[in-house]
């Protein structure tokens, strides 16, 4: 069975793709690239309209998402002040505890 897992980075609106035979290489990799890109948010405001602002923690700088046999669908959102929270799900989101 290989590539049974399959880790998508979206970033500044590009996708990649990295492929895994085992669980434990998908969620190295995932541990990696977050801790990457949790370094590289920059913690800027969006908006600032009468309107609307979003605050950094509101808004998704990057998005990891891994996918696998019988239906394991899991992730974390990196955030614009640098944070970052795990999710279980792929339609409906399910923030974990941390």
């Amino acid at each position: 069975m290989a590539n049974r897992y399959t880790l998508t980075v979206r970033s500044q609106g590009t996708p990649h793709k990295h492929r895994f035979d085992r669980l434990a290489d998908a969620l190295d990799s995932l541990e990696s690239e977050a801790l990457a890109l949790e370094g590289t948010a920059d913690g800027e405001a969006v908006g600032g309209t009468l309107i609307r602002r979003l605050d950094p923690v509101r808004i998704v700088v990057a998005r990891l998402e891994l996918a696998g046999p019988r239906g394991l669908r899991a992730g974390v959102d990196v955030r614009g002040d640098g944070s970052s929270e795990a999710f279980t799900g792929r339609v409906r989101r399910r923030v974990l505890d941390q």
